[in-house]
């Protein structure tokens, strides 16, 4: 059986009927902004708690690095490497004295004084709000003496840190509390 050939291109009115192009109709337009849309609302909450957990551990690094620092100047004090003035704890002073090359007492090697540096930097608290102020100023410490739930700036020693921040971590606890 053949066909005849078919003159698809003439109507009955005698016009060519409308050729469907290479483009999108409107509503398929609108239908894959609507999905476009409903997938942006359900990743915006998941970029959120990611960007919140990057900033716990970048807290728990920065916690766990202060600290360690702490020990060690204990530690080098009470051995006898650095020098303690009667009635001192053995902690220092300031947070800022942990990034300061600190001379050691004792033997001098080749004429030159032994120092020792704790820290490079002092890591600052991911979770403080002011940029402008250095990183000392955004943690919370505490004193030797002092009550465990008594941190206050400006103590005689810095016995321990913590997050100057009050918001509650996505494990329920408060960043202070860390």
């Amino acid at each position: 059986m053949t066909r005849a050939p078919a003159l698809h291109f003439l109507a009955a009115s005698g016009r060519r009927p409308r050729r469907r192009g290479r483009g999108f109709t409107l509503l398929e337009l609108v239908v894959s902004l609507a999905l476009v849309g409903v997938l942006a609302l359900v990743a915006m909450p998941l970029a959120e708690v990611t960007s919140t957990r990057v900033k716990e551990a970048e807290l728990k690094r920065s916690l766990r690095v202060i600290r360690t620092a702490l020990d060690q100047y204990k530690a080098a004090v009470d051995a006898g490497q650095l020098p303690r003035a009667a009635g001192d704890s053995g902690y220092p002073p300031s947070l800022e004295l942990l990034t300061q090359p600190l001379p050691m007492q004792g033997a001098i090697a080749e004429g030159e004084p032994r120092v020792l540096v704790l820290l490079r930097q002092l890591p600052r608290d991911p979770f403080a709000a002011d940029r402008r102020v250095s990183a000392a100023a955004t943690w919370r410490t505490r004193a030797y003496g002092s009550a465990s739930d008594a941190w206050e700036a400006g103590g005689r020693d810095v016995f321990d840190v913590s997050s100057s921040s009050e918001a509650v971590a996505l494990d329920g606890s408060r960043y202070g509390e860390w």
